[in-house]
């Protein structure tokens, strides 16, 4: 088969698979010539059995990219073998620590059938939930000393380089931080405000507790044993109580 057939096969097949997976799927194509993408992507295949395998003997020369809008992502690639389909395999997020990883099984890739929808029923069944439960347990890892916040409350933990974040449970929440100048780091779901303006950050912390309480949502601070909070806008929040706080999970 022609590299260009081999292309509009690969393209095709992922168009149809994302638009048939559970939530918002869309698919992107890297065609040969995109080959920094590739190695790149190559390095965050989050796989050590199949495509791994695979891989090993033949680093991709195209592939689709399926994205969701969380940041989950899963490449089909290419067999080379005599057997029809593709593999399927998640990609790792970008920019989280390797610490975050430590403990966590892969989620390994599969094999898929020529037909786009029987495949989507059995990544769903199978894969996706596989990697679905090791992203959140590699998020939670990267949350590092920042405690989740629960639907009634958030927790506001001050970090050593001056800037406050959290990890809010309710969208509500969430834009009444990025409203007062939180920013998200997209792929752990931390919201930060950063210390380099501390009077714009205190005016922040001051204008959040009325409007979250307003919503029904109280707020906490954390803050590393020792060390006084940065702003009296912080020093007026009320202590997370000792019985709540949770520690860090270090893995891999």
């Amino acid at each position: 088969m022609h590299d260009h057939d081999t292309s509009e096969r690969l393209a095709s097949y992922s168009d149809v698979l994302a638009g048939e997976l559970p939530d918002s799927w869309s698919s992107s194509h890297l065609p040969p010539d995109a080959k920094d993408d590739l190695a790149e992507l190559a390095d965050r295949i989050w796989d050590l059995d199949l495509v791994a395998a695979s891989l090993a003997e033949h680093p991709p020369q195209q592939a689709a990219v399926l994205s969701r809008p969380d940041g989950a992502q899963l490449v089909v690639l290419n067999r080379h073998d005599e057997r029809d389909g593709f593999l399927i395999a998640a990609v790792a997020p970008r920019a989280l620590p390797d610490e975050a990883y430590r403990a966590v099984p892969e989620p390994n890739g599969i094999a898929l059938a020529d037909d786009p929808f029987l495949s989507a029923e059995q990544v769903a069944g199978d894969l996706l939930a596989r990697y679905d439960s090791a992203l959140a347990q590699v998020r939670h890892n990267a949350l590092g000393g920042i405690q989740p916040s629960q639907p009634d409350r958030v927790v506001l933990t001050w970090q050593p380089d001056g800037s406050v974040a959290t990890a809010p449970a309710d969208d509500r929440a969430s834009a009444v931080l990025v409203a007062h100048g939180f920013a998200q780091e997209p792929q752990s779901g931390i919201y930060r405000i950063n210390g380099d303006d501390t009077q714009a950050q205190a005016r922040a912390l001051r204008e959040i507790g009325p409007q979250l309480d307003a919503l029904g949502i109280g707020t906490a601070l954390q803050h590393p044993a020792g060390r006084t909070a940065p702003t009296s806008a912080l020093a007026s929040m009320p202590p997370v109580p000792a019985s709540s706080r949770t520690p860090a999970t270090r893995s891999r």
